[in-house]
């Protein structure tokens, strides 16, 4: 019995030693999740779209716009085609049909809501998760525009929402 036990225990210490020399497989990062795209001359944020997965489907819809001064905040896609046209831009689904090869992301497409043109998209994101590359292209994806956006995280929304609302009749207060 003394030597079973000896055994038993030699071979637990072994499986253990062989499962922490070997490296842990973290899944992929995956595109999934809020995304702020910010100008690039400015280094300002101009939106942030929210990239779901559905049955292997990766789509992008615009979850929040910084407007400029003088924008309307009421902008519709007046230029899109279909059920789009006239559809608020906020909400607005801009990124489809996007399918995973592993950290890429191919065979989709992405409207622009300024003029309505559809463009063949690839996107690409960092082994780290906090960057995804999304190009717009025309025909080859030689000729096309890249950006590069940064991962939020995903509560950055709703805490954005829960900011206590300036109440009526009342001024702000001066710091």
């Amino acid at each position: 019995m003394c030597a079973s036990l000896h055994r038993s225990m030699v071979a637990a210490a072994v499986l253990l030693v062989v499962a922490a020399a070997s490296p842990l497989h973290a899944a992929e990062p995956t595109a999934a999740g809020l995304w702020e795209q910010v100008d690039e001359k400015t280094g300002k944020p101009e939106s942030w779209f929210k990239i779901t997965e559905r049955n292997g489907v990766y789509e992008g819809t615009i979850a929040k716009i910084f407007f400029k001064p003088g924008e309307d905040p009421n902008w519709v896609c007046d230029k899109c085609q279909g059920a789009e046209k006239g559809r608020p831009v906020l909400g607005l689904m801009l990124i489809k049909g996007m399918q995973r090869n592993g950290l890429s992301y191919e065979n989709g497409t992405i409207m622009d809501p300024r003029d309505g043109s559809v463009y063949r998209a690839l996107m690409r994101v960092s082994p780290d998760g906090k960057k995804l590359e999304v190009r717009g292209y025309l025909g080859i994806s030689l000729f096309g525009q890249s950006q590069v956006w940064n991962r939020l995280p995903d509560n950055a929304l709703s805490a954005q929402d829960t900011r206590p609302a300036a109440r009526p009749g009342t001024a702000p207060q001066k710091k």
